[in-house]
């Protein structure tokens, strides 16, 4: 039995139990974010997405990320989502059972949008690469896989998906990647409590409800 298959199979609880917390959770939707806007259409009451000075250090931006350089034009509505205090941010303390102590400003560099949710015992990051053609995204999804390790496949999640070594989420929506990275988080989390690989699918869960209107 391969290595990927055995953590498929120790990981099919954890996959059963999120199903379970985000079951009538998405944008706007009953038990998400009343208020949302629909998905695909600008939150009401986004914050503005604000490129950081040059040289600077973007907060929240993951830790394997190579050195930025100040990306052109702004996010797009639904990579706005992943971090709107009408969108994401009801719907995933929904899924969670948490709400968190912060979230920070978002940053918009080299075409990744990033913010963090800080909790006050962990934290996680949420960022979103947009690319500009399927060879690009295939491209940085294998960037990925290489960097953050592909342990194992996921279905149901957008287009592609994948758990890391740490069990974070990679996941793919037309040529958008989001990055569920739970580094930081504790052992357990959330109300219920559960481990890492359960934040992370069902937080990916939640974002992609938004993206599709789920």
């Amino acid at each position: 039995m391969s290595h990927a298959h055995r953590l498929t199979s120790r990981l099919a609880p954890v996959l059963a139990m999120t199903t379970l917390l985000v079951a009538g959770t998405a944008c706007g939707g009953p038990g998400g974010g009343s208020g949302g806007a629909p998905a695909g259409q600008p939150p009401a009451a986004s914050p503005p997405a604000v490129a950081p000075p040059a040289g600077a250090t973007a907060a929240g931006k993951p830790s394997w990320a190579a050195p930025p350089s100040t990306g052109s034009g702004q996010p797009s509505a639904s990579a706005l989502q992943v971090c709107s205090p009408d969108d994401g941010q009801p719907d995933i303390a929904a899924a969670l059972g948490v709400t968190p102590t912060k979230v920070e400003p978002p940053t918009w560099v080299d075409h990744l949008y990033a913010c963090r949710y800080v909790y006050p015992d962990g934290s996680f990051t949420l960022s979103v690469k947009e690319l500009p053609s399927d060879p690009t995204t295939i491209a940085y999804l294998d960037e990925l896989a290489g960097k953050l390790g592909q342990v194992a496949p996921l279905d149901g999640i957008g287009e592609v998906a994948f758990y890391t070594r740490n069990r974070s989420i990679v996941a793919r929506k037309d040529n958008k990647v989001l990055l569920v990275d739970v580094a930081a988080l504790p052992p357990q989390f959330g109300k219920p409590p559960g481990p890492p690989a359960t934040v992370s699918r069902t937080v990916a869960t939640v974002i992609m409800g938004c993206w599709t209107g789920d």
